[in-house]
Protein backbone atom coordinates (compact mmCIF):
# COMPACT_ATOMS: atom_id res chain seq x y z
CA UNK A 1 0.00 0.00 0.00
CA UNK A 2 2.91 2.52 0.87
CA UNK A 3 4.39 1.85 -2.64
CA UNK A 4 0.74 2.59 -4.25
CA UNK A 5 0.69 5.67 -2.71
CA UNK A 6 4.54 6.92 -3.47
CA UNK A 7 3.98 5.73 -6.86
CA UNK A 8 0.55 7.79 -7.13
CA UNK A 9 2.89 10.81 -5.50
CA UNK A 10 5.36 10.60 -8.01
CA UNK A 11 2.71 10.87 -10.49
CA UNK A 12 1.21 13.73 -9.43
CA UNK A 13 3.38 16.12 -11.35
CA UNK A 14 2.24 14.88 -14.52
CA UNK A 15 -1.19 14.58 -14.05
CA UNK A 16 -1.12 18.52 -12.77
CA UNK A 17 1.02 18.62 -16.10
CA UNK A 18 -1.59 17.16 -18.44
CA UNK A 19 -4.12 19.21 -17.62
CA UNK A 20 -4.20 22.25 -19.95
CA UNK A 21 -6.95 24.45 -17.76
CA UNK A 22 -5.41 24.40 -14.42
CA UNK A 23 -3.73 27.87 -15.09
CA UNK A 24 -6.88 29.15 -16.10
CA UNK A 25 -8.88 27.92 -13.13
CA UNK A 26 -6.46 29.97 -11.03
CA UNK A 27 -7.20 32.76 -13.18
CA UNK A 28 -10.85 32.52 -13.02
CA UNK A 29 -10.55 32.64 -9.17
CA UNK A 30 -8.32 35.50 -8.70
CA UNK A 31 -10.27 37.38 -11.22
CA UNK A 32 -13.43 37.14 -9.65
CA UNK A 33 -11.89 37.96 -6.28
CA UNK A 34 -10.71 41.28 -7.80
CA UNK A 35 -13.48 42.25 -9.83
CA UNK A 36 -16.88 41.39 -7.56
CA UNK A 37 -18.32 39.27 -10.46
CA UNK A 38 -20.22 36.86 -8.86
CA UNK A 39 -19.91 33.93 -10.93
CA UNK A 40 -18.70 32.44 -13.93
CA UNK A 41 -19.24 29.32 -15.86
CA UNK A 42 -17.59 27.58 -18.73
CA UNK A 43 -17.48 24.58 -20.60
CA UNK A 44 -14.79 22.81 -23.74
CA UNK A 45 -15.89 20.10 -26.17
CA UNK A 46 -13.44 19.29 -28.41
CA UNK A 47 -13.47 15.90 -31.01
CA UNK A 48 -16.77 15.39 -30.04
CA UNK A 49 -16.57 15.10 -26.42
CA UNK A 50 -16.92 17.69 -23.30
CA UNK A 51 -13.27 17.91 -21.55
CA UNK A 52 -14.01 20.77 -18.69
CA UNK A 53 -16.94 21.88 -17.86
CA UNK A 54 -17.12 23.82 -14.59
CA UNK A 55 -18.96 26.59 -12.47
CA UNK A 56 -17.00 29.35 -10.24
CA UNK A 57 -18.77 31.66 -7.84
CA UNK A 58 -22.53 32.44 -6.96
CA UNK A 59 -25.51 32.14 -9.06
CA UNK A 60 -27.24 33.39 -6.53
CA UNK A 61 -25.44 35.52 -3.44
CA UNK A 62 -28.14 36.16 -1.45
CA UNK A 63 -29.45 32.39 -1.12
CA UNK A 64 -25.81 31.03 -1.28
CA UNK A 65 -26.48 29.19 -4.17
CA UNK A 66 -22.74 28.43 -6.49
CA UNK A 67 -22.59 28.25 -10.10
CA UNK A 68 -22.13 24.71 -11.77
CA UNK A 69 -21.74 23.96 -15.57
CA UNK A 70 -25.49 23.43 -15.38
CA UNK A 71 -26.87 26.81 -13.57
CA UNK A 72 -29.18 28.53 -16.40
CA UNK A 73 -27.55 32.02 -17.25
CA UNK A 74 -29.12 34.44 -19.56
CA UNK A 75 -27.24 34.11 -22.85
CA UNK A 76 -28.31 37.94 -23.97
CA UNK A 77 -26.90 37.62 -28.25
CA UNK A 78 -26.22 34.15 -28.49
CA UNK A 79 -29.78 33.85 -28.38
CA UNK A 80 -29.69 34.72 -32.31
CA UNK A 81 -27.82 31.37 -33.16
CA UNK A 82 -30.74 29.38 -31.53
CA UNK A 83 -33.05 31.75 -33.34
CA UNK A 84 -31.11 31.03 -36.32
CA UNK A 85 -31.37 27.76 -36.21
CA UNK A 86 -34.87 27.23 -35.72
CA UNK A 87 -34.93 29.49 -38.45
CA UNK A 88 -33.11 26.96 -40.52
CA UNK A 89 -35.47 24.22 -39.66
CA UNK A 90 -38.62 25.84 -40.81
CA UNK A 91 -36.42 26.67 -44.05
CA UNK A 92 -35.53 22.53 -44.51
CA UNK A 93 -39.45 22.10 -43.74
CA UNK A 94 -39.84 24.54 -46.88
CA UNK A 95 -41.92 26.83 -44.83
CA UNK A 96 -39.27 29.51 -45.01
CA UNK A 97 -37.08 30.35 -47.87
CA UNK A 98 -34.34 32.83 -46.89
CA UNK A 99 -34.44 35.43 -50.20
CA UNK A 100 -37.66 35.94 -49.99
CA UNK A 101 -38.83 39.46 -48.74
CA UNK A 102 -39.73 39.08 -44.52
CA UNK A 103 -42.65 40.92 -45.33
CA UNK A 104 -43.78 37.82 -47.19
CA UNK A 105 -44.03 36.28 -43.79
CA UNK A 106 -45.26 39.08 -41.64
CA UNK A 107 -48.97 40.09 -41.18
CA UNK A 108 -50.41 43.77 -41.54
CA UNK A 109 -47.60 45.03 -39.75
CA UNK A 110 -44.84 45.28 -42.43
CA UNK A 111 -41.22 46.83 -42.05
CA UNK A 112 -41.16 50.12 -44.35
CA UNK A 113 -38.95 51.71 -46.48
CA UNK A 114 -37.43 55.09 -45.49
CA UNK A 115 -34.18 54.15 -48.02
CA UNK A 116 -34.21 51.87 -50.75
CA UNK A 117 -36.89 49.55 -51.18
CA UNK A 118 -38.70 47.26 -48.53
CA UNK A 119 -39.00 44.21 -51.59
CA UNK A 120 -35.15 44.00 -50.97
CA UNK A 121 -35.46 43.55 -47.28
CA UNK A 122 -35.01 39.75 -47.72
CA UNK A 123 -35.30 37.02 -44.75
CA UNK A 124 -31.55 36.24 -45.24
CA UNK A 125 -30.66 39.90 -44.62
CA UNK A 126 -32.58 40.50 -41.81
CA UNK A 127 -30.65 36.84 -40.23
CA UNK A 128 -27.45 38.71 -41.77
CA UNK A 129 -28.16 42.11 -40.71
CA UNK A 130 -27.88 44.07 -43.75
CA UNK A 131 -31.62 44.72 -44.35
CA UNK A 132 -31.23 47.98 -43.11
CA UNK A 133 -32.68 47.72 -40.05
CA UNK A 134 -32.03 49.86 -36.88
CA UNK A 135 -30.71 50.80 -33.55
CA UNK A 136 -32.96 48.89 -31.17
CA UNK A 137 -33.22 46.99 -27.78
CA UNK A 138 -35.73 47.50 -24.79
CA UNK A 139 -35.76 45.86 -21.28
CA UNK A 140 -39.06 45.74 -19.40
CA UNK A 141 -38.43 45.46 -15.78
CA UNK A 142 -40.37 42.87 -13.38
CA UNK A 143 -42.64 45.63 -11.08
CA UNK A 144 -42.65 48.36 -13.19
CA UNK A 145 -45.77 49.20 -15.51
CA UNK A 146 -44.47 49.02 -18.75
CA UNK A 147 -44.77 45.66 -20.81
CA UNK A 148 -43.45 44.23 -23.62
CA UNK A 149 -45.55 45.47 -26.69
CA UNK A 150 -46.63 43.31 -29.45
CA UNK A 151 -44.29 42.16 -32.02
CA UNK A 152 -46.89 43.96 -34.32
CA UNK A 153 -46.88 46.97 -32.55
CA UNK A 154 -43.45 47.05 -32.06
CA UNK A 155 -43.08 46.73 -35.89
CA UNK A 156 -45.03 49.49 -36.46
CA UNK A 157 -43.82 51.93 -33.95
CA UNK A 158 -40.05 50.97 -35.26
CA UNK A 159 -39.39 48.65 -38.31
CA UNK A 160 -38.56 51.33 -40.44
CA UNK A 161 -35.43 50.55 -43.04
CA UNK A 162 -32.90 53.42 -41.83
CA UNK A 163 -30.52 52.12 -44.63
CA UNK A 164 -30.99 50.56 -48.52
CA UNK A 165 -31.27 46.60 -48.11
CA UNK A 166 -27.52 45.09 -49.17
CA UNK A 167 -26.00 48.85 -48.13
CA UNK A 168 -23.91 47.53 -45.62
CA UNK A 169 -23.97 45.54 -42.15
CA UNK A 170 -25.80 47.25 -39.18
CA UNK A 171 -26.04 45.04 -36.22
CA UNK A 172 -30.08 45.18 -34.79
CA UNK A 173 -31.73 43.29 -32.39
CA UNK A 174 -35.32 44.59 -34.06
CA UNK A 175 -33.78 42.11 -36.91
CA UNK A 176 -33.98 38.78 -34.90
CA UNK A 177 -37.27 39.81 -32.56
CA UNK A 178 -38.56 39.91 -36.10
CA UNK A 179 -37.44 36.92 -37.06
CA UNK A 180 -38.90 35.36 -33.63
CA UNK A 181 -42.35 36.81 -35.26
CA UNK A 182 -41.34 35.12 -38.54
CA UNK A 183 -40.87 31.85 -36.88
CA UNK A 184 -44.25 32.23 -35.21
CA UNK A 185 -46.35 33.36 -37.78
CA UNK A 186 -44.95 30.34 -40.38
CA UNK A 187 -44.86 27.30 -37.84
CA UNK A 188 -48.46 27.82 -36.05
CA UNK A 189 -46.81 28.09 -32.71
CA UNK A 190 -45.31 30.73 -30.28
CA UNK A 191 -41.80 31.31 -30.69
CA UNK A 192 -40.95 29.55 -26.87
CA UNK A 193 -42.63 26.83 -28.00
CA UNK A 194 -41.72 26.48 -31.04
CA UNK A 195 -38.10 26.66 -29.86
CA UNK A 196 -38.50 23.98 -27.00
CA UNK A 197 -40.17 20.75 -29.53
CA UNK A 198 -37.84 21.75 -32.89
CA UNK A 199 -34.70 23.08 -31.44
CA UNK A 200 -33.67 22.86 -27.65
CA UNK A 201 -35.56 19.18 -26.93
CA UNK A 202 -34.32 17.34 -29.93
CA UNK A 203 -31.17 18.55 -29.32
CA UNK A 204 -31.30 16.87 -26.03
CA UNK A 205 -31.32 20.70 -24.41
CA UNK A 206 -33.14 20.03 -21.02
CA UNK A 207 -31.24 23.48 -19.44
CA UNK A 208 -32.50 25.65 -22.20
CA UNK A 209 -35.57 27.66 -22.95
CA UNK A 210 -36.96 31.26 -24.04
CA UNK A 211 -36.99 32.94 -21.09
CA UNK A 212 -38.00 30.38 -17.99
CA UNK A 213 -41.16 29.72 -15.70
CA UNK A 214 -41.06 29.21 -12.30
CA UNK A 215 -40.27 25.34 -12.87
CA UNK A 216 -36.85 26.56 -13.97
CA UNK A 217 -36.34 29.35 -11.50
CA UNK A 218 -34.29 27.31 -8.98
CA UNK A 219 -31.56 26.38 -11.58
CA UNK A 220 -30.69 30.12 -12.89
CA UNK A 221 -28.24 32.45 -12.26
CA UNK A 222 -29.65 36.06 -10.93
CA UNK A 223 -28.48 38.71 -13.38
CA UNK A 224 -26.09 41.34 -10.89
CA UNK A 225 -25.90 44.92 -11.80
CA UNK A 226 -22.82 47.62 -11.49
CA UNK A 227 -24.20 48.48 -8.52
CA UNK A 228 -23.79 44.58 -7.20
CA UNK A 229 -27.48 44.28 -6.45
CA UNK A 230 -29.65 41.87 -8.61
CA UNK A 231 -31.38 43.22 -11.22
CA UNK A 232 -34.89 42.40 -11.24
CA UNK A 233 -35.91 39.85 -13.85
CA UNK A 234 -36.65 41.58 -17.40
CA UNK A 235 -38.48 41.36 -20.47
CA UNK A 236 -38.26 41.92 -23.89
CA UNK A 237 -39.75 43.27 -27.58
CA UNK A 238 -36.87 41.22 -28.92
CA UNK A 239 -37.20 37.63 -27.71
CA UNK A 240 -35.08 36.22 -30.64
CA UNK A 241 -32.73 38.63 -30.20
CA UNK A 242 -31.90 37.69 -26.48
CA UNK A 243 -33.95 36.29 -24.25
CA UNK A 244 -32.86 32.54 -24.70
CA UNK A 245 -31.52 30.83 -21.08
CA UNK A 246 -29.28 28.41 -21.40
CA UNK A 247 -26.41 26.46 -19.23
CA UNK A 248 -22.68 26.11 -20.03
CA UNK A 249 -23.00 22.22 -20.32
CA UNK A 250 -25.93 23.00 -22.73
CA UNK A 251 -24.18 25.18 -24.64
CA UNK A 252 -21.62 23.03 -25.88
CA UNK A 253 -23.35 20.32 -26.92
CA UNK A 254 -25.41 23.02 -28.62
CA UNK A 255 -22.07 24.04 -30.39
CA UNK A 256 -20.76 20.73 -30.77
CA UNK A 257 -23.85 20.14 -33.11
CA UNK A 258 -23.20 23.49 -35.26
CA UNK A 259 -18.96 21.51 -35.08
CA UNK A 260 -21.14 18.36 -37.13
CA UNK A 261 -20.14 16.37 -33.73
CA UNK A 262 -23.76 14.41 -34.23
CA UNK A 263 -23.90 13.26 -30.89
CA UNK A 264 -26.01 9.75 -30.61
CA UNK A 265 -28.88 11.59 -28.23
CA UNK A 266 -29.15 14.81 -30.35
CA UNK A 267 -31.69 14.30 -33.42
CA UNK A 268 -29.77 15.94 -36.63
CA UNK A 269 -32.71 18.83 -36.69
CA UNK A 270 -30.75 20.05 -39.69
CA UNK A 271 -28.53 18.14 -42.39
CA UNK A 272 -24.74 19.25 -42.62
CA UNK A 273 -25.10 21.62 -45.71
CA UNK A 274 -27.74 24.11 -44.12
CA UNK A 275 -25.32 24.07 -40.78
CA UNK A 276 -22.32 24.84 -43.47
CA UNK A 277 -24.80 27.74 -45.01
CA UNK A 278 -24.93 29.56 -41.40
CA UNK A 279 -21.45 29.72 -41.12
CA UNK A 280 -20.61 30.91 -44.42
CA UNK A 281 -20.46 34.91 -44.48
CA UNK A 282 -22.81 36.62 -46.69
CA UNK A 283 -22.19 40.25 -45.40
CA UNK A 284 -19.11 41.24 -44.56
CA UNK A 285 -18.20 43.62 -40.53
CA UNK A 286 -14.87 44.32 -41.66
CA UNK A 287 -11.60 42.98 -44.18
CA UNK A 288 -11.69 39.29 -42.11
CA UNK A 289 -14.71 39.19 -40.44
CA UNK A 290 -18.40 38.43 -41.60
CA UNK A 291 -21.74 37.12 -40.76
CA UNK A 292 -23.52 34.35 -41.76
CA UNK A 293 -27.24 33.04 -40.72
CA UNK A 294 -26.69 33.93 -36.86
CA UNK A 295 -23.04 33.45 -36.79
CA UNK A 296 -20.44 36.00 -36.92
CA UNK A 297 -16.93 34.34 -38.98
CA UNK A 298 -13.20 35.65 -38.59
CA UNK A 299 -10.51 34.57 -40.81
CA UNK A 300 -7.60 33.69 -37.88
CA UNK A 301 -4.38 32.56 -38.12
CA UNK A 302 -5.18 29.73 -35.67
CA UNK A 303 -7.97 29.10 -37.81
CA UNK A 304 -11.58 30.14 -38.39
CA UNK A 305 -13.59 31.32 -35.50
CA UNK A 306 -17.43 31.00 -35.74
CA UNK A 307 -18.80 32.63 -32.61
CA UNK A 308 -21.15 34.64 -31.04
CA UNK A 309 -21.01 37.10 -28.23
CA UNK A 310 -23.66 38.61 -25.90
CA UNK A 311 -23.90 41.73 -23.55
CA UNK A 312 -26.33 43.65 -21.64
CA UNK A 313 -27.70 44.84 -18.09
CA UNK A 314 -26.21 42.24 -15.54
CA UNK A 315 -25.02 38.94 -18.53
CA UNK A 316 -21.73 38.77 -20.78
CA UNK A 317 -20.94 36.00 -22.49
CA UNK A 318 -18.97 34.41 -25.32
CA UNK A 319 -19.33 31.41 -27.27
CA UNK A 320 -16.41 30.68 -29.89
CA UNK A 321 -15.93 27.17 -32.54
CA UNK A 322 -13.09 26.50 -34.44
CA UNK A 323 -14.44 24.01 -36.63
CA UNK A 324 -11.34 23.21 -37.70
CA UNK A 325 -9.94 22.26 -34.64
CA UNK A 326 -13.48 20.26 -33.48
CA UNK A 327 -13.01 22.73 -30.77
CA UNK A 328 -15.70 24.69 -28.87
CA UNK A 329 -15.40 27.35 -25.98
CA UNK A 330 -18.04 28.87 -23.93
CA UNK A 331 -18.12 31.20 -20.99
CA UNK A 332 -20.84 32.54 -19.17
CA UNK A 333 -21.63 35.00 -16.29
CA UNK A 334 -24.28 37.12 -14.59
CA UNK A 335 -22.71 40.64 -14.52
CA UNK A 336 -21.84 42.60 -17.18
CA UNK A 337 -18.15 42.76 -16.54
CA UNK A 338 -15.60 41.78 -18.84
CA UNK A 339 -14.67 38.87 -17.97
CA UNK A 340 -15.75 36.26 -20.41
CA UNK A 341 -13.81 37.76 -23.49
CA UNK A 342 -10.95 37.41 -21.42
CA UNK A 343 -11.25 33.73 -19.98
CA UNK A 344 -11.69 32.40 -23.56
CA UNK A 345 -8.83 34.01 -24.88
CA UNK A 346 -7.02 32.36 -22.21
CA UNK A 347 -8.57 29.16 -23.04
CA UNK A 348 -8.26 29.31 -26.54
CA UNK A 349 -4.51 30.33 -26.36
CA UNK A 350 -3.71 27.08 -23.74
CA UNK A 351 -5.04 24.84 -26.49
CA UNK A 352 -3.73 26.65 -29.66
CA UNK A 353 -0.51 28.09 -29.55
CA UNK A 354 -1.20 30.01 -32.64
CA UNK A 355 -3.81 32.02 -30.73
CA UNK A 356 -4.27 35.43 -30.62
CA UNK A 357 -6.50 37.87 -29.35
CA UNK A 358 -7.72 39.45 -31.97
CA UNK A 359 -8.03 43.21 -32.22
CA UNK A 360 -10.12 45.84 -31.99
CA UNK A 361 -11.42 47.27 -35.21
CA UNK A 362 -10.21 50.92 -36.00
CA UNK A 363 -12.87 53.36 -35.14
CA UNK A 364 -14.52 55.57 -37.94
CA UNK A 365 -12.19 58.24 -39.04
CA UNK A 366 -13.08 61.73 -37.72
CA UNK A 367 -12.92 64.06 -41.52
CA UNK A 368 -13.36 67.56 -41.92
CA UNK A 369 -16.90 68.39 -42.20
CA UNK A 370 -17.68 69.21 -46.15
CA UNK A 371 -18.16 72.88 -46.88
CA UNK A 372 -21.40 71.17 -48.86
CA UNK A 373 -22.51 70.56 -45.34
CA UNK A 374 -22.21 74.19 -43.80
CA UNK A 375 -25.08 75.90 -43.05
CA UNK A 376 -28.77 75.26 -41.50
CA UNK A 377 -30.90 72.58 -42.59
CA UNK A 378 -34.80 72.55 -41.60
CA UNK A 379 -37.24 69.57 -41.45
CA UNK A 380 -38.46 67.23 -38.96
CA UNK A 381 -38.11 64.63 -37.09
CA UNK A 382 -40.66 61.90 -37.40
CA UNK A 383 -41.70 59.75 -34.56
CA UNK A 384 -44.91 57.08 -34.97
CA UNK A 385 -47.09 59.81 -32.95
CA UNK A 386 -45.96 62.98 -34.76
CA UNK A 387 -43.49 65.19 -36.90
CA UNK A 388 -41.59 67.53 -34.33
CA UNK A 389 -39.84 70.42 -36.23
CA UNK A 390 -36.22 70.41 -35.97
CA UNK A 391 -33.30 72.85 -36.62
CA UNK A 392 -29.62 71.71 -37.50
CA UNK A 393 -26.91 74.76 -38.15
CA UNK A 394 -23.68 73.03 -38.95
CA UNK A 395 -20.32 75.37 -38.76
CA UNK A 396 -17.25 75.71 -40.13
CA UNK A 397 -15.52 75.26 -36.77
CA UNK A 398 -17.56 71.33 -36.97
CA UNK A 399 -19.74 72.82 -33.78
CA UNK A 400 -23.48 71.61 -34.50
CA UNK A 401 -26.34 73.21 -32.95
CA UNK A 402 -29.97 71.78 -33.34
CA UNK A 403 -33.25 72.56 -31.97
CA UNK A 404 -35.94 69.68 -31.66
CA UNK A 405 -39.79 71.36 -31.26
CA UNK A 406 -39.50 73.50 -27.99
CA UNK A 407 -37.03 71.99 -26.34
CA UNK A 408 -33.58 74.07 -25.58
CA UNK A 409 -31.36 74.90 -28.55
CA UNK A 410 -27.93 72.30 -27.83
CA UNK A 411 -24.98 71.55 -28.87
CA UNK A 412 -23.77 68.40 -30.51
CA UNK A 413 -20.96 66.25 -28.42
CA UNK A 414 -18.81 64.07 -30.23
CA UNK A 415 -19.63 65.01 -33.53
CA UNK A 416 -17.91 63.12 -36.14
CA UNK A 417 -18.14 63.29 -40.21
CA UNK A 418 -16.78 59.73 -41.26
CA UNK A 419 -16.95 60.30 -44.97
CA UNK A 420 -20.68 59.28 -45.40
CA UNK A 421 -22.41 60.50 -42.59
CA UNK A 422 -22.50 62.88 -39.68
CA UNK A 423 -22.61 61.48 -36.43
CA UNK A 424 -23.57 63.37 -32.72
CA UNK A 425 -25.48 63.22 -30.08
CA UNK A 426 -26.97 65.31 -27.62
CA UNK A 427 -30.23 65.13 -24.02
CA UNK A 428 -33.36 65.41 -25.91
CA UNK A 429 -37.09 63.83 -25.58
CA UNK A 430 -39.08 62.48 -28.83
CA UNK A 431 -42.42 62.68 -27.05
CA UNK A 432 -43.20 59.35 -27.48
CA UNK A 433 -44.07 56.47 -24.09
CA UNK A 434 -40.66 54.69 -24.95
CA UNK A 435 -38.44 58.28 -23.50
CA UNK A 436 -41.06 58.83 -20.57
CA UNK A 437 -38.95 55.59 -18.77
CA UNK A 438 -36.04 57.92 -18.04
CA UNK A 439 -33.44 60.10 -19.74
CA UNK A 440 -32.26 59.73 -23.66
CA UNK A 441 -29.49 61.07 -25.82
CA UNK A 442 -30.32 61.40 -28.60
CA UNK A 443 -27.54 59.85 -31.54
CA UNK A 444 -28.16 61.27 -34.66
CA UNK A 445 -27.05 59.39 -38.08
CA UNK A 446 -27.35 62.29 -41.02
CA UNK A 447 -26.34 61.51 -44.39
CA UNK A 448 -26.34 64.18 -47.20
CA UNK A 449 -28.32 63.37 -50.31
CA UNK A 450 -28.55 66.24 -52.90
CA UNK A 451 -29.87 69.16 -51.07
CA UNK A 452 -31.71 66.52 -48.33
CA UNK A 453 -29.94 65.71 -45.02
CA UNK A 454 -31.52 62.50 -43.79
CA UNK A 455 -30.89 59.51 -41.20
CA UNK A 456 -31.68 57.77 -38.15
CA UNK A 457 -31.85 59.18 -34.67
CA UNK A 458 -32.13 56.67 -31.64
CA UNK A 459 -32.98 57.76 -28.39
CA UNK A 460 -30.95 55.71 -25.90
CA UNK A 461 -30.78 55.65 -22.23
CA UNK A 462 -27.30 55.67 -20.50
CA UNK A 463 -26.55 51.98 -20.28
CA UNK A 464 -24.26 52.42 -16.75
CA UNK A 465 -27.50 52.36 -14.68
CA UNK A 466 -28.31 49.62 -12.63
CA UNK A 467 -31.59 49.35 -15.15
CA UNK A 468 -30.99 50.62 -18.27
CA UNK A 469 -34.80 51.40 -20.76
CA UNK A 470 -32.94 50.81 -24.33
CA UNK A 471 -32.74 51.80 -27.50
CA UNK A 472 -35.31 53.02 -29.76
CA UNK A 473 -34.83 54.38 -33.50
CA UNK A 474 -36.67 57.01 -35.59
CA UNK A 475 -36.40 59.49 -38.18
CA UNK A 476 -34.90 62.69 -39.17
CA UNK A 477 -35.86 63.97 -42.53
CA UNK A 478 -33.83 67.71 -43.18
CA UNK A 479 -33.59 69.67 -46.46
CA UNK A 480 -30.60 72.69 -46.88
CA UNK A 481 -32.52 76.68 -46.31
Amino acid sequence: MLRDLAAFMLLLPALHAADPFEGVRDSIRRQLAETSVPSVAVAVARDGRIVWEEGFGWADREKRIPATAHTMYSLASISKPFTATGLMVLVRRGAIVLDKPVNDYLGSAKVRARVGDAAQATVRRVANHTAGLPLHFQFFYRGEPNRPPSRDETILRFGNLVAAPGEGYSYSNLGYGILDHVIARASGRSFAEFMRTSVFFPLGLTRTSVDFGPELEDYAAVRYGSDGLPIPPYEFDHDGASAVWSSAHDLVRFAMFHLKAHLPEQKPILPDDLIDAMQNPTAAIGANSGYGVGWRVDDHPAGRIVSHSGGMPGVLTDLRMVPSEKLAVVVLSNASAGLPQRIADQIVSALLPAWKPSRNQPSAPNLPIPKQLLGSWKGHLSTYKAEIPLTVRILESGDVHAQLGTQLKMLWNDTRWDGVAIRGRMPGDLGIEECARGPRVLQFTLTPRGNVLNGPVSATSEMGRPRPAGAVTQWVELTRQ
